[in-house]
């Protein structure tokens, strides 16, 4: 194996983590239905948790156990350490040769959640199926 193909090899591994790393933030960040949930009122929740769990009998502690454990996982959730915004910059470098050369429309990038001003800063189109665009 050449060093070409060796290092082709890598770079295709490489885009192809930025492209994981930005779709996953997309998902973690995936606003949710309903009415959002602020922190303040995930703590006040997690509280009475606390004030019931006890007193609760055995199979209400149970539950209760669970329900702390959603809502620290909930507030984990709030406050992301993703930076979205640089993996959107690392997503905008990669995405057009990514797309072309795996052959991946417009039309999939947005049914996998990514904006279309996204789509369009990292030179992918709508015009041609497989992210190459008419410039």
């Amino acid at each position: 194996m050449s060093q070409a193909h060796k290092d082709a090899l890598a770079v295709g591994r490489e885009q192809g983590r930025t492209i994981r790393r930005y779709l996953e933030g997309l998902e973690a960040n995936k606003p949710k239905r309903g009415r959002k949930r602020t922190p303040e009122s995930v703590k006040r929740q997690l509280a009475t948790v606390e004030e019931h769990l006890a007193s609760a009998d055995a199979l209400s502690h149970l539950h209760l156990v669970q329900e702390r454990e959603d809502l620290q996982r909930e507030l984990a959730r709030q406050n992301p350490s993703t930076d979205l915004s640089a993996l959107e910059a690392d997503f905008i470098k990669v995405a057009r040769e990514y797309s072309e050369r795996k052959g991946i429309s417009y039309s999939t990038w947005r049914k996998a959640g990514v904006d279309a001003r996204t789509l369009r800063d990292a030179g992918i189109s709508r015009a041609r199926g497989s992210g190459k665009t008419n410039g």
